[in-house]
């Protein structure tokens, strides 16, 4: 058994681990359902009531992805914007450190102010919480791009924006995968936020109604899901970017 197969099993491992100590630590203490529900209880739930989960769940994850789709898209454009200009660099930085430093659940009611309950509130958070690490990072790469390289591609007569197509851009590429893991999970972070305030839809509404009905296995459930789908959006980004930026990743295959 290679290295990558027994570090993917040891984890395997240890994930199953936790629950079953989760479990048994449950079952020990007397925890009862309403501070705790054990594992078990909530994968029943999940398997009992996924004919009413699944259509909530389906409404948060295409909302979600909408609101990801349009950050990342907005983020790249501002991100670059910054990455190339100085002077928008010292105007735009400051105006999006201090938006990205007001509470995210404090301008979910100015969207049902502007646009009534329901989904599109719900997209607008997940695109406010999530565009600021694309920008981020890739103004960094974009600032970070070596300067001999600009300089041949300007000697040879390459315009601005044959550097940013042919330099900037492909050397930001690590930069944007990584910002693309965090977002995805922040976008989420938005989504479900909005719907435990203004939707009567979504993986958050079924949380809040549920912890109103003190039904705390529904309450997990809804965070078992989120989970799921958070770490199934990560391995497929993390699975693109090897892909696709392969040639910056060192080999980190040690052998045991």
């Amino acid at each position: 058994m290679n290295y990558a197969i027994k570090r993917r099993v040891s984890a395997g491992a240890l994930i199953v681990s936790f629950f079953l100590v989760w479990e048994v630590l449950c079952i020990i203490l007397g925890v009862s359902d309403l501070v705790l529900p054990r594992p078990s209880q909530v994968f029943y739930t999940l398997f009992t009531r996924m004919n009413v989960l699944w259509p909530h769940m389906v409404q948060t994850l295409v909302t979600t992805m909408i609101g990801f789709a349009l950050g990342v898209a907005i983020g790249v454009v501002i991100g670059a914007v910054i990455g190339v200009s100085r002077t928008a660099y010292d105007t735009a930085y400051p105006l999006l450190i201090g938006f990205s430093s007001i509470p995210k659940v404090a301008v979910v009611p100015i969207f049902v102010l502007w646009f009534g309950s329901g989904t599109v509130p719900a997209i607008l958070t997940a695109i406010v919480i999530c565009f600021f690490p694309i920008v981020v990072n890739i103004a960094t790469g974009l600032a970070t791009t070596e300067p001999e390289q600009e300089d041949v591609l300007k000697a040879l007569g390459a315009s601005k924006l044959d550097i940013l197509w042919n330099v900037g851009l492909p050397r930001t590429m690590p930069f944007f995968f990584a910002s693309l893991k965090v977002a995805v999970t922040y976008a989420f972070v938005g989504t479900v936020l909005s719907e435990t305030v203004a939707s009567n839809r979504g993986i958050g509404n079924v949380m809040m109604t549920a912890s109103s009905n003190f039904d705390v296995p529904l309450v997990f459930s809804g965070l078992f899901i989120l989970a799921a789908l958070g770490v199934a959006l990560y391995a497929i980004f993390s699975a693109i970017e090897g892909r696709v930026t392969g040639w910056a990743t060192r080999k980190n295959e040690i052998p045991a």
